[in-house]
């Protein structure tokens, strides 16, 4: 029993962030920590309608989600285009310019 004043906590460790398979063409890469995406970007793709650092991946309480950077033309998901960062899921397709990258797992 804690003393009076004092209280008790308990740590949790979390568990690792899962890893992100994704596939551009005929290039597959893995992440397992937070990148961008443009021409500049940590997966750099060469794409002249991507921005410099085009949309930012991130995973928050296990789960990978893609935010748009205030590009030009946008990032599309599925065939739309996010306005909000959007969870991900195997078998996602991101377009960003011309370029299609495909979510193999998370």
């Amino acid at each position: 029993m804690p003393a009076a004043g004092r209280r008790t906590v308990t740590r949790v460790e979390s568990a690792p962030a899962p890893a992100m398979l994704i596939k551009t063409g005929d290039h597959s890469r893995t992440f397992d920590a937070e990148f961008t995406v443009g021409r500049e970007g940590d997966l750099a793709i060469d794409d002249a309608f991507a921005s410099s650092y085009h949309a930012h991946f991130q995973v928050a309480r296990g789960r990978w989600y893609v935010e748009d950077l205030g590009s030009t033309n946008g990032t599309w998901l599925n065939g739309r285009r996010i306005r909000a960062a959007q969870w991900l899921k195997k078998g996602d397709k991101i377009q960003i310019g011309h370029t299609v990258m495909t979510v193999e797992s998370v």
